[in-house]
C-alpha cells in the first residue's frame, strides 16, 4: 500500500508540474502566434487604408464594396498638380470705382496623371487584389468593410472601417486565451474584439495596434 501511495503521489506531483508548466508555456506560445498574425493582418489593413484614402482623394468618398474598390485601384488615376500664386486685376472693382485693385489667387495646374495602382502598389499588384482576404493560413475569411458618412455640425464627413475579429485570426488557439485577448485594454496593443482601421463613428483613419505591429504613427 505504501508503494501504491508513493506512486500516486508522484503522479499527482507530475500532473501538477505539467499544469504549472502549461500555465506559463501556453500564454508565451499564444503571444508568439498572436504577434506574427497581427503583423500580417495589419499589413493588409494598411493596404486597405491606402486604397480607401486614394478613393477619397479622387472621388470625395470612401468605398464600402470590395469589388468596386479593387476596380478603382485598377483603373483610376491621380492628377499630378502644381500650385502657384498669382496676382490678377479685379475687373469688377475697376468698373465700379475706376481704380485698379489686385487680388491674389492660387492657381492649380494639372501637369499629368499617374495610375493609382502604380503609385500605391507598383511591382506587386497582387497585394490590392487580395488585400480583402485575412492573410492567415487555414483561415478562409474576408475583412468586414463599411463606408458612409457621419454628421459633424452642418457637415457630412466621409468615413470607412475595415476590421476582422481576433477570434477569426486566432481561431485555432486556446479559447480561454482568445477570450482574455478580447478584453485587452492597453495603449500599445490591440484593444477590444477586433483588429481594425478607420471608424464608422469617428473621423479617423488610424488603426488599433498599428504602432506596435505595423510601425505606423499616422492618424
Amino acid at each position: 500500500m505504501r508503494f501504491v501511495i508513493q506512486i500516486l503521489l508522484w503522479l499527482v506531483i507530475i500532473f501538477l508540474a505539467y499544469l504549472t508548466f502549461n500555465a506559463v508555456y501556453e500564454p508565451i506560445q499564444f503571444n508568439k502566434v498572436k504577434e506574427k498574425r497581427y503583423t500580417k493582418v495589419i499589413k493588409n489593413l494598411k493596404d486597405i487604408r491606402n486604397a480607401e484614402l486614394a478613393h477619397q482623394e479622387v472621388t470625395g468618398q470612401f468605398q464600402g464594396d470590395w469589388d468596386k474598390l479593387v476596380r478603382f485601384v485598377d483603373t483610376a488615376e491621380f492628377a499630378i498638380t502644381q500650385r502657384r500664386d498669382t496676382t490678377l486685376l479685379d475687373e469688377e472693382y475697376k468698373k465700379t470705382y475706376g481704380v485698379d485693385q489686385y487680388i491674389e489667387k492660387v492657381i492649380v495646374d494639372t501637369l499629368g496623371f499617374v495610375p493609382v495602382k502604380d503609385s500605391l502598389f507598383k511591382g506587386n499588384e497582387e497585394r490590392y487584389r487580395t488585400m480583402m482576404n485575412v492573410p492567415i493560413d487555414g483561415v478562409d475569411a474576408k475583412f468586414e468593410l463599411e463606408a458612409g458618412t457621419i454628421t459633424k455640425g452642418d457637415n457630412k464627413i466621409p468615413v470607412f472601417e475595415a476590421k476582422v475579429a481576433k477570434a477569426v485570426v486566432l481561431s485555432d488557439q486556446d479559447k480561454t486565451l482568445i477570450l482574455q485577448e478580447n478584453e485587452v485594454q492597453s495603449v500599445d496593443d490591440v484593444n477590444g474584439r477586433y483588429i481594425s482601421v478607420g471608424s464608422m463613428t469617428e473621423v479617423s483613419t488610424s488603426g488599433n495596434g498599428f504602432d506596435r505591429y505595423g510601425g505606423d504613427k499616422d492618424n
